[in-house]
């Protein structure tokens, strides 16, 4: 293998030289936003230096619960910050706050009956500490209240630390990596359904590249310009393995504490994956203070959906903790017949049997009866118009009478740690899971049914299309396991983390799937649904695939003088694959091995800044057989770098980050326009530049802010000279978000947010013309008093036609207006 570093100096790349250079104003922007908000940060009420807050009242309505996670609600809404024993708010409730109160009577209010009080000292923050009980007096002690893990629940938008960039839980600040975390606070207020729903709003993600498609709501999303449909998301640092088939693993937002994205080739930590990056969803876990919260959903397309979260100690000595969150939904799609139901249930226990050792069983199981719903229309009048100067109806093309997709999946397993001594600890996650899938759809060709081909231009040859079908009936089964050893060490001025890894996985996939010609044409100015639809035909795959990987790494983190960050991390994989198919008499077995590295450096500066460096890899097994000698060709590889600068300004929950990156997939696989051979010399190269902000200009005002500049995203390499320069996934040059809501008074809070995408030529610049960008337009009416939390969310709100993409005579629709209102009662 040669060098991956070779020719990649940034310093004496020229493409990457103009990169940073040309777009010196995004950097700009990023420093004259950070700026503005340090330097208004003295006009801010929540500054220390503005002590006005303590003597002007203000509204608060906070539900009442744990006292821990009262006083972080109120911290976070005051704009002040806490210290003190985590273990001293143990075992406290608190009746919440609903009223004006100024600083002072509001933590009065908050503390009363705890036995507890809070010291101001002299940089404005609070100790918590106890009050004094006869001569006896509890020593103040300085931890930080703030007691967020990489797994913990997160009171507001930003986290600060996180596991899914370096397995340990790192503050995020240190990671050499980009990486945005969305917090459940966060995917409630902007109102998702679907994860990616949920990822809107972060940077170099398009969520809609092929619009909405209700078989792949979990997995269909482009990270930096790649697919992650396989091998699919992760939960919990394991990942929910999928195969290019239809047995998809279904995820559920209201069981997730957070989303997570790592951006970029993450093969060190995680095996084989896509080149984009890596999506982990942490699960709730079970919580000390007890939590009770259920929830009423009504909606857009009969949507009625109820769910409930509890949690909380099951015996006296705190040793079992519990968990059960749980969804029924009732709904269709936006075509009536098109059904969306769900039951959902994930419970959990956490077994504290001594001080170093925990295990938390974690389970779930979901049942889902739906139809299929796409938006998939004829690139010929809806990109461009008709010869006759109009469009084509925006027509379901499928058929609600024969469409559907039954799921039923379920899956147990364990996060256990047990820590021998101060510096090595142990650890073990494992989950295996099943799926059963049913699918049966009809979608449509690329063509009208031409009836006067003596006329091409006749509008009668554009309005009937001919239909397919297609199915499969699937079984999966994954089974996953990570093991790692943890070590501490510290002597002079360095401080060590290793991390030493065996991770395994096996998945098998057994399918039935078949397509054939539907013989139902469907005239899309008068459809006919419930039509008898050609079901009988014989499948084209009917087989198993086992696939098999065994990774071993290792993980370095040296913390130099509380300055200087290095990681370095290198990785083996053995990966397998076995594909049996009785359709076409297959019988293929494949084995790979790869080596993977990584190595970040990040300067811990004053004032919270942090710029980075980092290089990381990937790959990806190729089952493309090489017609020279009969073997698979190896795998495919990607290459990283990345520079970056974080900010996150000290006394404030404010966080900014910008990125510039160049990634490469190699041993690519084209086709020899000559020859008509396959031959692995491609390469796909983007190159890019990513922004995000999330921060508080005043005290009630959050502020999420993204920014995607991709200015390369092309076909760099290949043996067929007329896809060099082609844009293989339609990656557009501009995305952005903005989203900010602000808490008005009197519980009531507003929300407005927009995604824009910015226009491209179609996948693999195969549109007719350029498709157009969009702006889709968010809103959020909330209002909280005493144990109620009501909201209404819109998606879309002026309910925009607009086009995600074409290729292949196809265009792609995105997501209609979505309306829903939750009210919330939590004790």
């Amino acid at each position: 293998m040669s060098n991956p570093c070779e020719n990649d100096d940034l310093a004496g790349n020229p493409d990457m030289t103009l990169l940073f250079s040309s777009h010196r104003g995004l950097a700009v922007l990023l420093l004259l936003t950070i700026f503005i908000n340090v330097v208004g940060s003295s006009f801010n009420p929540a500054n220390a230096a503005d002590r006005a807050a303590e003597t002007s009242p203000r509204q608060y309505n906070i539900p009442p619960g744990p006292l821990s996670e009262v006083l972080n609600r109120f911290a976070e809404q005051a704009g002040i910050f806490f210290s003190g024993d985590a273990k001293l708010t143990q075992d406290h409730n608190s009746p919440g706050l609903q009223g004006q109160y100024s600083e002072q009577d509001a933590m009065a209010k908050l503390l009363q009956g705890s036995g507890l009080h809070a010291e101001q000292d002299a940089s404005g923050s609070y100790i918590l500490q106890s009050l004094p009980t006869g001569v006896t007096t509890l020593p103040t002690v300085k931890v930080e209240a703030d007691r967020e893990t990489a797994v913990s629940p997160i009171i507001g938008y930003v986290a600060k630390r996180s596991a899914t960039g370096t397995k340990t839980d790192t503050p995020i600040i240190e990671t050499p990596q980009s990486i945005s975390v969305v917090t459940a606070d966060r995917i409630a207020a902007i109102g998702t359904t679907t994860l990616r729903d949920a990822l809107a709003y972060t940077p170099g993600v398009n969520v809609s590249p092929y619009g909405p498609d209700s078989r792949f709501e979990s997995t269909w999303f482009f990270l930096r310009g790649f697919d992650t449909y396989n091998p699919g998301p992760y939960m919990d640092g394991l990942t929910l393995r999928n195969n290019y088939t239809w047995a998809v693993w279904q995820t559920d937002n209201y069981a997730a504490e957070r989303v997570e994205i790592l951006r970029g080739p993450a093969s060190v930590l995680y095996g084989q994956g896509s080149p984009g990056g890596v999506v982990n969803i942490v699960s709730k876990r079970p919580t000390l203070e007890p939590l009770h919260e259920v929830q009423l959903q009504v909606g857009s397309y009969n949507r009625y959906q109820l769910a409930g979260d509890f949690s909380g100690a099951v015996n006296q000595n705190d040793q079992l903790l519990y968990r059960v969150t749980a969804v029924a939904r009732d709904a269709e799609y936006p075509i009536e017949g098109e059904a969306d139901d769900r039951l959902f249930i994930a419970p959990s226990l956490t077994w504290n049997p001594s001080a170093d050792t925990s295990v938390t069983f974690l389970s779930h199981y979901l049942r889902g009866r739906a139809g299929v719903y796409s938006r998939v229309v004829m690139e010929q009048g809806s990109l461009v118009p008709l010869p006759d100067g109009s469009h084509s109806p925006r027509t379901f093309v499928g058929d609600p009478g024969f469409d559907r997709q039954d799921q039923d999946q379920w899956a147990v397993g364990y996060s256990a740690e047990h820590h021998v001594n101060e510096k090595w600890k142990l650890q073990q996650n494992l989950r295996y899971g099943q799926i059963r899938t049913r699918l049966d759809e009809v979608f449509s060709g690329t063509n009208y049914i031409t009836v006067n081909p003596n006329d091409p231009d006749d509008p009668a040859n554009f309005r009937s299309i001919n239909r397919a079908v297609f199915g499969s009936n699937e079984k999966a089964r994954v089974f996953s396991v990570d093991n790692q050893v943890e070590g501490h060490f510290s002597h002079g001025l360095f401080e060590d983390t290793l991390l030493l890894g065996l991770d395994y996985q096996n998945s098998s996939f057994d399918a039935v799937t078949y397509f054939g010609d539907a013989q139902a044409p469907l005239n899309l100015y008068a459809p006919e649904y419930n039509q008898q639809i050609n079901s009988n035909v014989a499948p084209y795959f009917n087989g198993n695939t086992k696939l098999e990987q065994t990774g071993l790494y290792a993980q370095l983190q040296s913390k130099f003088a509380q300055r200087l960050v290095v990681t370095l991390g290198g990785r083996y994989d053995w990966a397998k694959s076995h594909v049996q198919d009785a359709a076409t008499v297959t019988n293929l077995k494949q084995s790979d091995g790869k080596f993977t590295g990584r190595a970040g450096l990040v300067y811990l500066l004053p004032a919270g800044f942090a710029p980075y460096v980092s290089y990381s890899e990937s790959f990806t097994p190729s089952s493309t057989i090489n017609p020279d000698n009969g073997e698979p060709f190896k795998p495919e590889t990607a290459r990283q770098n990345e520079i970056g600068l974080r900010y996150q300004p000290e006394g404030r929950s404010d966080s900014y980050s910008i990125a510039a990156f160049d990634l490469r997939r190699q041993n690519y696989i084209t086709v020899d326009k000559v020859s008509n051979k396959p031959k692995q010399t491609g390469e796909v190269t983007v190159k890019g530049v990513e922004l995000e902000a999330l921060f508080k200009p005043l005290r009630d005002l959050n502020v999420t802010a993204s920014y995607s500049w991709t200015p390369k995203a092309e076909v760099t390499a290949s043996s067929n000279p007329d896809e060099l320069g082609v844009n293989i996934n339609g990656v557009s040059k501009h995305m952005g978000s903005l989203w900010a809501d602000y808490l008005v008074g009197g519980g009531v809070k507003v929300g407005v947010g927009t995604r824009y995408v910015g226009p491209n030529h179609g996948i693999g610049d195969t549109a007719i013309t350029e498709v157009p960008s969009y702006a889709l337009i968010d809103a959020m009416l909330g209002y909280a008093s005493g144990n109620w939390d009501f909201k209404l969310n819109a998606r879309n709100l002026t309910d925009r036609v607009h086009i995600t993409s074409c290729g292949g005579g196809s265009c792609y629709l995105g997501d209609q207006r979505r309306v829903n209102v939750t009210a919330g009662y939590r004790w």
